[in-house]
């Protein structure tokens, strides 16, 4: 997987109170389908950034944690419940971060995504709905 260039992004659950910087290039940026990303996100898919542990930290309130399956961590804010990032035993060397948190989400441009054959049948189209 192709490191992004180096640089430093910040982002905050809704309320504020958990925040976070991300140091140096991250891992990937791509977006998920599945079904548990789906549920735990409430959107039709989610935008991770897979960062490198060491390279990130809390810069406010850490945040609380849920195991949604065995091996697999979700971290959302304790006051707002925003969710902030999912850890899996499967990918012990990094942690992902939802890109829609950042200051500047467009600092984090998506290259891939995951899970696409559970991907909902009407996300293709949604860039062509009229605008209100």
């Amino acid at each position: 997987m192709a490191k992004t260039s180096e640089q430093t992004l910040r982002g905050h659950c809704l309320c504020g109170a958990s925040s976070f910087e991300l140091t140096g290039p991250h891992n990937w940026v791509g977006h998920c389908h599945c079904e548990s990303c789906r549920r735990a996100s409430a959107s039709p898919f989610t935008t991770w950034i897979g960062h490198e542990n060491g390279r990130w930290r809390w810069t406010g309130q850490a945040p609380q944690t849920y195991e949604s399956s065995p091996g697999q961590t979700r971290g959302f804010c304790g006051t707002c419940g925003s969710q902030l990032y999912y850890v899996s035993t499967r990918y012990p060397d990094e942690t992902h971060f939802y890109a829609a948190l950042l200051e500047r989400p467009e600092d984090a441009t998506p290259s891939q995504q995951f899970h696409a054959d559970e991907a909902l049948g009407w996300v293709h189209d949604a860039l062509d709905l009229p605008k209100a």
